[in-house]
């Protein structure tokens, strides 16, 4: 076999799927290790019933959680340490991570760091930093997500910023991965159209980056294209009706699915919006679906033949074309910003600031991925047009 078809493959937890599943939180903590878990979760949740009826699931149980809830949307390393500091206070021996992407990245963090020696930054998905981590020191995890974007209850990585540079990096190691997940659609009802809109077209960018990245992975591409599917029949309907459980389900499902596949890689998409959501603090899957069109369009060289073949299987007519249309209606319908200064409150954006966006996105981790290598001239040619509205 050519060397070129050579690769590792990955797969994700063990997933409890369906509708009232949060009640098996407690069974599932304790088949952990967990008596005494840490519940990470952010402001926002920590008030709300879903919030309060899981915690209540195990102190039913007898079991007695702490609970940490200082968690930014796009959580910074000051957000890790806090939490850090109330695990080692409370003497907790797992975390259970409740919310959407960035509760769940910062949670996983936080039990990774549990037992460790060195700073954060030594961990940083470069190379093989990771074999530095003791993992003996990582404290087992429960993800509960609340969200249908991120899918980051099956990854063993946690996006957090640097905020002495304003630059998000990614935490890695093999051990974050969540002992178990549960994923149950009813604790999504709650979400609002935006958040509803912006995290589901998370799950799509992460699909189609994966499905169009380079590189031999049969088995993350076959989930993506599926993935894709799910999202383009079932998110207009969570959007329009947030108590269709059955689509809330699927988006799950896809949600799961994007976050598997790209560990085949992401892109460009990312790699942009990354240093945006970093710096103007938009979230980060809405962020996603305003840059989606301006990168397809420049990878298109690329990736035409491939997405002919997705929109087929998706029933989606007019191959490439068409693909790019379904997306811009898609937009439209959820209300996604078409251009940056429609999502950037009060924008403002000069020419050093563009060389400097650039520039951190070129050097992003997930910038590799993207089909058609992204120079600095190619990352500014996208922001520009992003800028500007012109696909």
């Amino acid at each position: 076999m050519a060397k070129s078809t050579q690769a590792r493959w990955n797969y994700p937890t063990t997933v409890r799927f369906g509708a009232g599943r949060v009640s098996e939180l407690a069974e599932a903590a304790q088949s952990a290790g967990m008596r005494m878990p840490l519940f990470v979760t952010d402001p926002g949740l920590a008030k709300m019933p879903i919030t309060a009826n899981a915690l209540k699931v195990l102190t039913d149980a007898g079991m007695k959680p702490g609970l940490f809830h200082d968690v930014q949307p796009n959580p910074v390393e000051s957000n890790v340490y806090a939490g850090l500091e109330v695990l080692r206070k409370g003497k907790h021996d797992g975390v259970i991570a409740f919310g959407g992407g960035s509760a769940l990245d910062a949670a996983k963090v936080i039990a990774f760091m549990a037992g460790q020696t060195r700073p954060m930054w030594d961990f940083e998905d470069v190379g093989d930093w990771w074999t530095r981590a003791d993992p003996k020191g990582i404290l087992p995890i429960v993800a509960v997500p609340t969200t249908a974007g991120t899918g980051s209850e099956v990854g063993r990585a946690g996006v957090i910023t640097q905020e002495a540079t304003t630059t998000k990096k990614v935490i890695f190691h093999p051990k974050m991965m969540p002992a178990i997940v549960i994923a149950d659609p009813e604790l999504t009802v709650g979400m609002p159209p935006f958040i509803t809109a912006g995290t589901g077209m998370d799950a799509l960018a992460h699909c189609l980056e994966a499905y169009c990245a380079p590189g031999y992975h049969p088995m993350a591409d076959g989930i993506a294209i599926e993935g894709m599917r799910l999202v383009f029949e079932n998110l207009p309907k969570v959007f329009a009706n947030g108590r269709d459980i059955e689509a809330r389900g699927h988006m799950m499902s896809a949600a799961a699915m994007g976050a598997t596949a790209f560990q085949k890689g992401l892109g460009a998409i990312h790699s942009l919006s990354h240093p945006i959501g970093a710096i103007y603090h938009t979230h980060h899957g809405m962020t996603n679906a305003v840059f989606m069109p301006y990168v397809l369009a420049f990878n298109r060289p690329a990736v035409e033949v491939r997405l002919a073949r997705a929109a087929a299987y998706i029933g989606i007519k007019g191959g490439f074309d068409g693909f790019m249309k379904a997306v811009m209606k898609l937009r439209k319908e959820l209300k996604v910003p078409h251009a940056l200064p429609g999502l950037i409150k009060n924008f403002s954006m000069d020419k050093k600031q563009k060389g400097h966006i650039a520039d951190m996105a070129i050097v992003d981790p997930t910038a590799g991925g993207n089909p058609v290598k992204l120079t600095k001239k190619a990352a500014l040619q996208m922001l520009d047009a992003s800028i500007e509205g012109v696909v």
